[in-house]
């Protein structure tokens, strides 16, 4: 996929929904749609996402945004688009709207927004996921950076954090997509392995189950 002819949806429109879109228009993606606890917005030219997150920090929701179509969350996730983040809630993605949803890849921003059922239907038809154990563990990358920093004593610039973080995050997927190569796994499950094993070789080193 190309960012220029990639369309996007974004359920979400706060810390992660909202910098996550806002960030992929950054680098060129055309976001179609977010959403918040009063529903969606939508525009098929794409939103000014900087215009969007405006409204919502001067009125604290999406209600009464001009320049877009409203929608219920449940069309929101029926959009047609190329790809679709869940940044909100989970248990989003069920048997019982999966097969409406025409995404072709799925990147969880939120912590569990699919479920088992759909999950596996969602395989079925080829839909990549990248799970939200992978996905969403840029948060937690950078609260280990501060506690590095804080132990040296010595603090990193935001654009050295950045840069790390995308070295770190890139290097995870990329360790993740190997892994569901060889298994032929799904990359939730990819994950999964990769995380027990690492877990594991830890304890063979350190002979604590010799």
């Amino acid at each position: 996929m190309r960012p220029e002819n990639s369309r996007v949806v974004v359920q979400g429109s706060g810390n992660v929904g909202g910098i996550g879109a806002l960030l992929l228009q950054r680098e060129g993606y055309k976001v179609v749609s977010v959403s918040d606890i009063s529903g969606a917005i939508y525009n098929e030219r794409g939103l000014d996402i900087p215009q969007v997150l405006a409204h919502v920090k001067q009125h604290r929701t999406l209600e009464g945004y001009a320049h877009a179509q409203r929608l219920s969350q449940e069309q929101q996730f029926e959009l047609p688009c190329d790809i679709l983040a869940p940044c909100a809630m989970e248990n989003q993605i069920t048997s019982k709207n999966v097969h409406k949803i025409q995404a072709k890849l799925i990147v969880e921003g939120a912590n569990g927004p699919t479920t088992s059922a759909a999950d596996k239907v969602l395989e079925e038809r080829g839909v990549l996921v990248v799970p939200d154990i992978l996905a969403n563990a840029g948060g937690v990358t950078v609260s280990y950076f501060e506690w590095v920093q804080d132990r040296m004593g010595y603090f990193w610039t935001e654009e050295i954090v950045n840069s790390r973080l995308e070295q770190s995050m890139v290097a995870a997927y990329n360790d993740v997509d190997k892994v569901r190569k060889k298994h032929d796994v799904s990359m939730r499950i990819a994950s999964y392995i990769l995380a027990i094993d690492r877990v594991a070789s830890v304890y063979r080193m350190r002979g604590m189950f010799g």
